[in-house]
């Protein structure tokens, strides 16, 4: 549901966010069980002491939230909630989707027809002329060129792009230039295009932020071109997550010879489509239907009020491992309600007992 919200309704949507163990996938469970985030915090440290939480979950205290919203306003950024009217469409149809953005710069570009453009970081001269060309003719086309930043392909495209629109995707804050001989560049996307990130203004990136980062790239594009990438590459993390969420893959062909053409003809291998130039990224939108948005509905099921839910908590527990498997597959195996094994799930995430994946999987802590 869109909606506005109060600055009250705001400030718990941020601190729900916030909370350590509250992932995207927890968050939206959250909301839609209790209604509002209000009354989801006040439920939080009782589900995971229920589920076997040794410390009390804690949300951040409103002062933490408050300096989080004071960094952003100094910068100049906004604030996106993922109900809100400004939220981008395209990312609010993912399932589920980030809880809130930040965005810095020209946030109308958001909606727009959008084409990430990602690659190796030690990308070829040739690899990078590719991008900046192709990120030029599409912004020539009317599409925003979408990337994270990085060295080699990403700031090609970015550079390609800023005459006609690009936006950043970044895995730490808005503020948090990496790598540092970015700082003109960033600066000049603020100033002409957009900066997005999912975390708090100043956070410092890490590790575990880049796949988040890598989500909101193909999340606010209609399509995803890999130039370069070796086999084992955050672009091609990139890739599959663009077509878990049904949007075009593409993939620039290149010499046998070269180790960071395999990622790339691996993936036309697999399906992709083959990218010489603008025409063949234009050529596929042109054929593809129109992406509809998911509307989702909390939807209780009266037979799950039957149930021991601390039992099915545990029997959950027990059929996890570190191996990812789909929340459908441990629906079959319980033979409970989704909405009683969602919830006992939520709450094993909340007592650090599990980890809740993009692409519907679950695995143990």
């Amino acid at each position: 549901m869109t909606r506005g919200l109060s600055d009250k309704e705001r400030l718990a949507w941020l601190r729900l966010a916030r909370t350590e163990t509250v992932g995207p996938v927890a968050f939206d469970h959250l909301l839609q069980r209790f209604g509002s985030p209000e009354r989801a915090l006040i439920a939080l440290p009782d589900l995971a002491r229920r589920a076997g939480r040794a410390a009390p979950l804690r949300p951040p205290p409103e002062d933490e939230i408050l300096r989080e919203l004071d960094d952003g306003d100094r910068l100049g950024a906004r604030l996106i909630c993922a109900c809100e009217p400004d939220f981008p469409h395209r990312l609010a149809s993912l399932d589920p989707p980030p809880p809130v953005i930040w965005a810095l710069g020209h946030y109308e570009l958001l909606p727009q027809p959008s084409i990430a453009i990602v690659g190796a970081r030690i990308a070829s001269a040739a690899g990078q002329r590719f991008a900046r060309q192709l990120a030029a003719e599409l912004g020539q086309h009317g599409h925003v060129v979408v990337s994270g930043l990085a060295r080699g392909v990403d700031g090609a495209a970015h550079e390609g792009s800023l005459s006609t629109g690009t936006i950043a995707v970044l895995g730490g804050g808005i503020a948090d230039i990496y790598p540092p001989e970015h700082a003109g560049l960033h600066a000049r996307i603020a100033e002409a295009g957009c900066i997005v990130s999912e975390s708090a203004p100043l956070r410092r990136a890490q590790a575990k932020d880049f796949p988040r980062r890598n989500r909101i790239i193909s999340g606010l594009s209609l399509g995803v071109v890999v130039v370069e990438a070796e086999l084992k590459s955050g672009s091609l993390i990139t890739a599959r997550l663009a077509a878990e969420q049904g949007r075009d893959v593409f993939a620039v062909p290149g010499s046998p010879l070269d180790p960071r053409a395999k990622g790339p003809n691996d993936l036309i291998r697999q399906g992709a489509i083959l990218c010489e130039g603008v025409e063949d990224v234009l050529r596929s939108l042109s054929a593809s239907p129109s992406m509809r948005e998911r509307e989702r509905t909390w939807d209780p099921d009266p037979a799950a009020d039957d149930l021991d839910h601390d039992a099915l908590r545990e029997r959950l527990a027990a059929l996890l491992s570190p191996t990812p498997v789909s929340r459908d597959e441990l629906v079959r195996a319980v033979k409970a309600p989704t909405s009683a094994v969602m919830a006992a799930l939520v709450e094993l995430a909340l007592a650090e007992r599990a980890d809740l994946l993009p692409g519907g999987l679950v695995s143990s802590a």
